[in-house]
C-alpha cells in the first residue's frame, strides 16, 4: 500500500524502525520477541486480555441479569474508533489531506492492522479503558445520585488519570511517535500533544459515557428492556454520537486557539480544569456517602482487579523507564526518544490508586457483574442473544 505512504508517515515510520512501503497488509503478524523492545509485548497483553476479559464479562451480566450497558459501551467505543482513528490514519483516502496531515505513528507490534498504521492493543484499549472508568463512576453511585452529564464528566476525569499514565511514556518506549510540525499537535505538553491530553485522554470518554447512559444506562435502572436490533442501532448512534461529542465538547479551543498555541495552549487546559473541578468534588462526596450509607450499585471485581493489575503493570514499565529518563537531556534521551512529564504521572497515578481504593472501599450490594441497583430486579431482555 505504498502510495498511501504520505511522506508525514514515511518519516515517522522509519524513526521507529519500520519501512511504510513494506508494513504488511490488511492484517500482520510478527514475532513478539522481535519487536522494538520487551515492554512492547508485556503493553499488548495487558490491554488485550483486559479487553476480553471486560467483553467475556459484560456478555455475562447481559444473561445474568439483562443489563446491556457495559456491552453497548464495549461496542460504542469499538465503533468510536472506527469512526475516527481511519481518517486519522489515511488522510488523503479520505479527502482531508489538504488540511490534515499525519499526526503520528504507532510502532510495528504482534498484531497490526491496517499496514501497520493500527494494533490491534489499540483496538482494545478504547473499549478497555472506557470499562475501567464507567465502572468506578458506576460502583461508586455517581450516575444514579448525580445524573448522565456529572457522571460523564466524572468517567472523563477518572479515564484521563488513567490513560495519561500510559500516554506520557508511550513515546519514550517507542510505542508510538507524534508529529510535532503538525500545527494539530500544538502546543505539546513535554512529549504529548496537549490536545491528546484533553481530548483524547478526557472529552471523548466524557462524550461516550454521557451517550451510554443516555440511551441505555438510566432507562437499565429504570426497568426497561430491550430488543437485539434496538440495542444495535443505540449502539450505532452511541458511537456516531459520542464521535460528534468529541468535536463540540473542545470547540471553544479549536476556533479561539486559531488566534495561536498559547492561546489554545491555555483553553485546552481550561476546559481540563473545569472538568477537574466538577469531578473532584463529586467523587469525593460520593465516595464518603457511599462508605456510609452504601451506593446501592453491586461491585465489579473484574474491574477492582484489574484496575490495579494495569496500574502495576505501567508502574513496573515507569521504572524500567526512569533510568533513561532522567539521564535525558532537553527532554530527549540518549537514543532520540522524548519523555513525558513525570510529575503529571505520579498525580494521574494518585488519582488513579484513590479511585481503585475508593471502589474496595465503599459499601454497596453483591455481585461481580450487576449493573442495576441494589433493589432493581434483574431486566428480562426479549429477543437479545448473547
Amino acid at each position: 500500500m505504498s502510495e498511501h505512504c504520505a511522506s508525514t508517515f514515511e518519516q515517522l515510520a522509519n524513526s521507529l524502525g519500520f519501512s511504510c512501503a513494506e508494513a504488511g497488509g490488511p492484517v500482520e503478524f510478527r514475532n513478539p520477541f522481535g519487536l522494538e523492545n520487551w515492554t512492547l509485548p508485556v503493553l499488548e497483553v495487558t490491554i488485550i486480555l483486559g479487553s476480553i476479559l471486560a467483553l467475556v464479562l459484560a456478555v455475562i451480566r447481559l444473561r445474568r441479569n439483562g443489563d446491556p450497558t457495559p456491552l453497548v459501551l464495549w461496542f460504542g467505543a469499538t465503533a468510536y474508533l472506527f469512526i475516527i482513528e481511519p481518517p486519522l490514519y489515511f488522510p488523503a483516502a479520505f479527502g482531508i489531506g489538504d488540511s490534515v496531515d499525519t499526526m503520528f505513528a504507532h510502532n510495528v507490534f504482534t498484531v497490526d492492522f491496517l499496514w501497520g498504521r493500527l494494533p490491534l492493543y489499540i483496538v482494545a484499549i478504547y473499549p478497555f479503558m472506557a470499562t475501567i472508568a464507567y465502572e468506578i463512576v458506576r460502583m461508586l453511585g455517581v450516575f444514579t445520585k448525580h445524573g448522565a452529564l456529572v457522571g460523564a464528566a466524572c468517567v472523563g476525569f477518572v479515564h484521563h488519570a488513567f490513560y495519561e499514565i500510559f500516554d506520557h511514556i508511550g513515546p519514550q518506549l517507542r510505542w508510538w511517535e507524534w508529529s510535532t510540525d503538525n500545527p494539530l499537535n500544538q502546543p505539546m505538553f513535554d512529549s504529548v500533544p496537549l490536545p491528546s491530553v484533553v481530548v483524547f485522554a478526557a472529552l471523548w470518554p466524557m462524550s461516550l459515557a454521557f451517550c451510554v447512559r443516555w440511551f441505555v444506562g438510566r432507562q437499565v435502572d429504570a426497568g426497561q428492556s430491550f430488543t437485539g436490533i434496538q440495542l444495535v442501532w443505540r449502539t450505532i448512534v452511541i458511537g456516531l454520537l459520542a464521535s460528534l461529542g468529541t468535536f463540540i465538547l473542545p470547540l471553544p479551543a479549536t476556533v479561539i486557539g486559531m488566534a495561536g498555541d498559547t492561546v489554545r495552549g491555555v483553553l485546552y487546559a481550561a476546559e481540563l480544569i473545569v472538568l477537574t473541578l466538577v469531578a473532584v468534588p463529586v467523587l469525593l462526596r460520593q465516595w464518603a456517602r457511599s462508605r456510609a450509607e452504601g451506593s446501592g450499585e453491586p461491585a465489579n471485581d473484574f474491574v477492582r482487579i484489574y484496575s490495579v493489575v494495569y496500574l502495576a503493570v505501567m508502574a513496573l514499565l515507569w521504572a524500567t523507564a526512569l533510568p533513561d529518563f532522567f539521564d535525558a537531556t532537553n527532554g530527549v534521551t540518549s537514543n532520540g526518544d522524548p519523555v513525558g512529564n513525570l510529575w503529571y504521572t505520579l498525580a494521574c497515578f494518585v488519582v488513579a490508586i484513590a479511585c481503585v481504593a475508593g471502589v474496595f472501599t465503599v459499601r454497596r450490594g453483591t455481585g461481580i457483574t450487576s449493573g442495576t441497583t441494589g433493589s432493581a430486579p434483574a431486566v428480562e431482555m426479549p429477543g437479545v442473544t448473547a
